[in-house]
């Protein structure tokens, strides 16, 4: 595998993972099929533009719900970090703890020290539908609402 990873191919399953969640479960990819779901890489707990990102998807989180999209977001950051800002915004979906890099590189968002900010959108049989590789921090959430509808 490059150095930095390759990006996933759509329409092929996405990659697999196993994963601490901000309370220290294992989360993995399996648990979630038959869901569509929003995967999306955030480079730093409680910087800026990550606190605009999650709070956009909590503030559309009933729409999210009635489509039966689940929503995780993943850095390099700890689970205690994770926590911590979890509770502080009152977010209600998960983050996962890739600390040792290897989620990142499996989806090509490694980028030394952080992610890369990509969103990876996924069917309920677990095959990658869409690859955001750049994000309106504005409008991100209804964008993928939008995406979902048009793509499945």
């Amino acid at each position: 595998m490059p150095l930095f990873g390759s990006t996933p191919v759509i329409g092929e399953k996405a990659p697999g993972f196993s994963l601490p969640d901000q309370d220290g479960n294992i989360r993995n990819m399996e648990e979630f099929l038959g869901n569509k779901l929003v995967i999306y890489f955030f480079p730093k707990a409680d910087t800026p533009g990550w606190t605009k990102q999650a709070c956009g998807f909590r503030d559309e989180s009933e729409k999210y719900k009635n489509l039966d999209i689940k929503i995780i977001g993943i850095s390099y950051d700890s689970p205690r970090s994770l926590a911590a800002f979890k509770e502080k915004y009152n977010i209600p979906f998960d983050f996962l703890s890739d600390a040792q890099k290897e989620v990142g590189k499996k989806f090509g968002v490694h980028r030394f020290l952080f992610t890369a900010r990509k969103t990876f959108l996924i069917d309920e049989n677990g095959l990658l539908v869409h690859i955001m590789h750049s994000v309106n921090l504005h409008t991100h959430p209804s964008d993928i609402i939008s995406l979902f509808e048009t793509k499945m």
